[in-house]
Parts: structure tokens; C-alpha cells; sequence
């Protein structure tokens, strides 16, 4: 398996302010009266209330990011409602700065389209990411944009092979491999929580889940041929080792402990 590998995962909410924006909404409509109005119209029309990417706001971005020195696990988190665009060009700075094997679940359908739109908005510059070959070569046959290269590594879409009419749940695969899956939580909820002011329930919300993808990635590794099964079993003792170290003062990793069989 080579490092460094960092796993990502975000959760978002409805941009209010954009569609205030972009609907001309008055000023006195409040923020409820916007939503509520826009659901209304959808439901109307017999669509999705499911808010298209451009306007899904980044509230957290969790990785786990593993290398030779280590495994660490780290959030970004929009936590006074004015620093997404710092949170996004967070995450693509670390991408800048370690050139990593980026790994998701789902990550060209959702996380990286809703990173890339945000990015724009907020004016983030990530120029590494974006390198198809004209600054270097290498990117030409391996880079971060392409479906079929491993610089970013969607595990649905190849799992799938590519077909979306094959696509897995990554709460099912964990779970059918031994992992703890979602705890608590699920992306449908994520709205509600964050109006009731629970953003840090969220943050260990995306924690667990970007967990849950690292560790069907390693999984994967090993049916690959990446991690021998020594190797695989030697980096299951590590994430547990190190999730226990967290355990004392992270209530969701003990939770996430005592969950794994």
C-alpha cells in the first residue's frame, strides 16, 4: 500500500444564503421561510428535496490521513458560519502539500463535485489537484480529476465497475465486513442536527464515517494484493490502538470500539 493515503469525507447543509441569492429572495423572508418556500416548490414539481451540489454549504471535512510516521484522524470544521471557504482550502492544501493517494466513498458523485463548486465560490486555489499534465508529466497518466486513475480513488465507483446501477452503501459494506458502520447518525439528519446547534455531534458523525471508509480500503488493499494478510491485520491493531487513544476524551470512539466485532 503506498502512503501517503488520505481518506475524506464531508457532511454539508442547504446554502441559504445562495439560494436567498439566487431566487431574489427579500431580506425580510427568514431563513426558514426561504427553505420552506424552495421544498414547497419542489415537492410541487414532484422532485427530490435533495439540494443540488452547487448549493450544499461544506460544514465539516474529516480525514484520515496515513503515512510512514503514523495514522491520524483530523476534522475541518465550519464552526461560526463564515470560514467554509478556509475549511475548503484547507483540505486542498493538504492535498498541495503531500500529494496523497486521495480515497472516498462516492466521492466523484458527491464530496469532490460539492469541494469543487465551493472552491470556486470562495476563491480557493488548489493547483496540484488540478494538474492534468501541464505542469507535470507524471499527472499526464495519473491524476486527481480522471475516473479511471488512482490518484483519486472512488471505491463505490470501482467497486461498481464504474455502473452506478451497481452502487453499495458504505454503512452495508462495513458493516458486511466486520466494521461498526454508521453510529447514531445518518446524512439525512445532518440538517436538523446543525440547526439545533449540534455541529460537534456532526464532526463525530463524519469522523466514523471517514473511518468506515478507511477501513474498507484497507480491506480492499488486502484483496488487491497491497497489504498482505500479516500486513492487513498488523493495520487493523494500529486503527484500534490508535482509536483507543482517542477513546478517552472522543466518546464516538469508544462508542465505535465497543461496535467493532
Amino acid at each position: 500500500m503506498g502512503w501517503p493515503v488520505l481518506v475524506f469525507d464531508i457532511e454539508s447543509i442547504p446554502d441559504i444564503a445562495g439560494l436567498r441569492a439566487l431566487r431574489g429572495t427579500p431580506a425580510e423572508a427568514t431563513d426558514e421561510q426561504v427553505y420552506a418556500a424552495w421544498l414547497a416548490e419542489r415537492q410541487a414539481k414532484g422532485l427530490s428535496d435533495f439540494m443540488p451540489l452547487h448549493l450544499q454549504r461544506v460544514l465539516c471535512i474529516s480525514v484520515v490521513f496515513r503515512n510512514s510516521e503514523g495514522l491520524r484522524i483530523h476534522s475541518f470544521v465550519d464552526r461560526d458560519d463564515q470560514s467554509e471557504g478556509k475549511v475548503v482550502q484547507t483540505f486542498f492544501h493538504a492535498v498541495e502539500k503531500h500529494m496523497p493517494q486521495l480515497v472516498s466513498w462516492n466521492g466523484s458523485g458527491f464530496d469532490l463535485p460539492v469541494l469543487h463548486y465551493r472552491g470556486l465560490r470562495h476563491g480557493v486555489e488548489a493547483s496540484k489537484y488540478w494538474d492534468m499534465g501541464e505542469d507535470d508529466r507524471e499527472f499526464k497518466w495519473n491524476n486527481y480529476i480522471s475516473r479511471y486513475h488512482m490518484r483519486h480513488l472512488d471505491l463505490m465507483d470501482l467497486l461498481a465497475m464504474y455502473s452506478p446501477k451497481n452502487n453499495a452503501p458504505l454503512d452495508a459494506m462495513a458493516k458486511l465486513c466486520g466494521f461498526p458502520g454508521k453510529l447514531g447518525m445518518d446524512g439525512s439528519q445532518v440538517y436538523a442536527q446543525y440547526l439545533a446547534g449540534q455541529t460537534e455531534d456532526i464532526r463525530r458523525y463524519c469522523e466514523t464515517d471517514v473511518m468506515n471508509t478507511y477501513l474498507v480500503y484497507c480491506r480492499f488493499q488486502k484483496m488487491r494484493g497491497g497489504l498482505t494478510e500479516a500486513e492487513y491485520e498488523q493495520e487493523m491493531a494500529l486503527v484500534k490502538d490508535t482509536l483507543g487513544q482517542l477513546a478517552p476524551t472522543e466518546s464516538h470512539w469508544d462508542e465505535y470500539l465497543k461496535a467493532w466485532v
